[in-house]
């Protein structure tokens, strides 16, 4: 699906030169002061951990004298030590797959504690199990500096996987060369400059931070040189029964070198070969896997040589678990563009389950049902990534993301127990990549740090099983609290039970001037902030902790707060409430 609108990308370049940068203004003075002032800064040396390892972190900041690390898990703390140096480590402990919070703290004047900087650790021995997925899009010749810089930038938003887009030369030969002897550069189907040791570089400074590197590739592509390089025109798709006109995707030449035609993805003999081109570029490159793409639904009628029909839904099951048997050792993602395919794609060999986010799924209530569609798909093994595409009319030309949409997408996806493809090296505005029309200011990059920090922390309440269900939240006419789907006006409620714990998260639609997530113009409006909100919740449980955390408030540190039950209802005075809140009844 990249390829099916990937003139914009163009287009939106040559507007840069014509008009200019729009949506320029500095966002309003205190859009930038929202959420926690960071003093202090927290890096970690790699973007997960495996249990037992050494964690190293390092400060950026001066630290008082008085601060202390602990080391939190759900709120918990599970080791507290004075700090007394701005670089440190840390052993993982030896339980698999949990998420930590990691603050530095002092005392305040009330007697409490005031969080000076946070960050998130995971400590999980396979990251497909948390995907966080980020992406890398241009390999012109670079330097060891500048690579080392853009994969710093993603291990500060614990990106543990990375989609190396259109870095092939050809769909059916990937690779340029053999692998014994790579060509230095080839041009991409765009005509891109590609340098091999731009593309090998950045695997190995992904791996030195923990991250797998996934290549990119469609699972059913030819250019028009296939057949000479052995392509047998026996395994294409047809639009006709007896084989006259080969299924295709047409693209305008020049720029590109060819059009991009179809194969049947069930056909044994592709498959193989398929599998032996593949073998040429995990010799020459140490990838970790393959990063499968696809079209989506045709909307025409498709057959193979003989005549016979093809469903493509159908052929993406076979195929992965060809490519697997192919490669074992190796991880697989597929896109199932808008859904299509997803439920055979869900029962396959796949670590992980990625969605291309189209219309008619444009409301935040999509998003969810994605997520949780895919959960039943894979029988509640497998987590989800969305492919979903921000301020994407707005990325036509040079500007700015529209920070609440961005915080305010990912608050809906990361309560779901979702992640967001958007990150690589530039922000996600189309699809395809390399477009970085739209930049992120400030503001945005910093909160959106929290907000990766808050999901690493409590993946275990996020995205480690539980079960979803509608709690009853009211206040006394302060907020207008409503159940999921949002309404405009409400903050929306999203529960889920998970072991002892009643999860409540609070999503604020207050001030939403649009409830499509894509927020295609960046238009949506920062929410009004709630403080001191009384809340009561209903509960038939007896509840002995309440506790609140949020990417907005106190470094994403959980907050104990003081409640009463009386009968069941559970009354709470909640602090703050800006984009996202997560309370806890234990």
């Amino acid at each position: 699906m990249k390829k099916t609108k990937i003139m914009t990308g163009l287009i939106g370049v040559l507007l840069i030169l014509s008009l200019g940068c729009n949506n320029k203004e500095e966002p309003r003075p205190d859009s930038v002061d929202k959420g926690e002032q960071i003093t202090l800064d927290i890096t970690t040396n790699k973007a997960k951990y495996n249990p037992g390892e050494t964690i190293a972190f390092r400060i950026q900041g001066d630290v008082p004298s008085n601060s202390k690390v602990s080391y939190t898990l759900l709120g918990k703390v599970v080791e507290e030590n004075p700090l007394s140096s701005k670089n440190w480590e840390w052993t993982a402990p030896e339980t698999d797959f949990k998420g930590y919070l990691v603050k530095i703290t002092r005392p305040d004047e009330n007697g409490g504690e005031e969080v000076l900087a946070s960050v998130g650790v995971d400590v999980s021995s396979d990251w497909t199990r948390f995907p966080r997925y980020g992406f890398l899009s241009k390999f012109p010749q670079m330097n060891e500096e500048e690579v080392g810089e853009v994969i710093t930038n993603l291990n500060r938003y614990h990106i543990n996987g990375l989609q190396f887009y259109d870095w092939h030369y050809q769909h059916h030969r990937p690779l340029a060369g053999s692998a014994e002897d790579p060509e230095p550069v080839w041009r991409d189907i765009i005509n891109r400059e590609i340098y091999f040791s731009t593309v090998e570089e950045y695997i190995s400074k992904a791996h030195d931070r923990g991250m797998k590197a996934m290549f990119y590739n469609l699972i059913f592509g030819a250019m028009k040189t296939a057949e000479q390089d052995g392509v047998s025109p026996g395994w294409f798709l047809y639009t006709d029964p007896n084989h006259q006109q080969k299924d295709l995707h047409p693209l305008p030449q020049p720029p590109f070198v060819s059009d991009i035609f179809l194969l049947d993805p069930s056909n044994s003999s592709w498959q193989d070969y398929l599998i032996q081109e593949n073998q040429e570029v995990y010799e020459a490159l140490p990838f970790d896997g393959f990063h499968m793409d696809q079209l989506g639904k045709r909307n025409k009628a498709l057959y193979t040589y003989e005549g016979n029909s093809v469903q493509l839904e159908n052929t993406y099951q076979p195929f992965i678990e060809a490519i697997k048997d192919g490669h074992p050792q190796k991880e697989l993602v597929l896109n199932a563009v808008n859904q299509y395919g997803q439920d055979g794609i869900g029962q396959s060999e796949t670590g992980f389950l990625y969605t291309e986010v189209w219309g008619p799924n444009d409301r935040y209530e999509h998003l969810a049902e994605i997520i949780q569609n895919n959960h039943e798909y894979s029988n509640g093994e497998k987590n989800s990534v969305l492919a979903a595409y921000m301020n994407y009319d707005l990325a036509d030309q040079a500007g700015y993301f529209n920070t609440p949409a961005v915080l305010l997408t990912d608050a809906v996806i990361f309560a779901f127990g979702g992640a967001h493809l958007e990150l690589g090296e530039h922000m996600l505005g189309k699809e395809y990549f390399p477009n970085n029309n739209l930049q992120m200011r400030k503001d945005l990059k910093e909160r959106l740090v929290k907000y990766y920090d808050f999901m690493v922390a409590y993946q275990n309440l996020l995205r480690d099983g539980g079960s979803f269900n509608d709690p009853v939240v009211s206040s006394y006419g302060q907020v207008s609290f409503g159940s999921w789907p949002p309404q405009a006006g409400e903050v929306s409620v999203v529960g889920k039970e998970v072991g002892d714990k009643q999860v409540i998260h609070l999503l604020n639609f207050s001030n939403a001037t649009t409830l499509n997530w894509r927020d295609n113009n960046g238009n949506q409006a920062y929410p009004q902030k709630k403080e001191n909100v009384h809340v009561v919740i209903q509960s038939s449980k007896p509840v002995q902790k309440v506790w609140l955390a949020s990417p907005d408030f106190n470094g994403c540190s959980a907050k104990e707060l003081d409640f009463k039950q009386q009968g069941d209802q559970v009354s709470i005075t909640l602090p703050t409430l800006e984009f996202w809140d997560m309370l806890v009844l234990e």
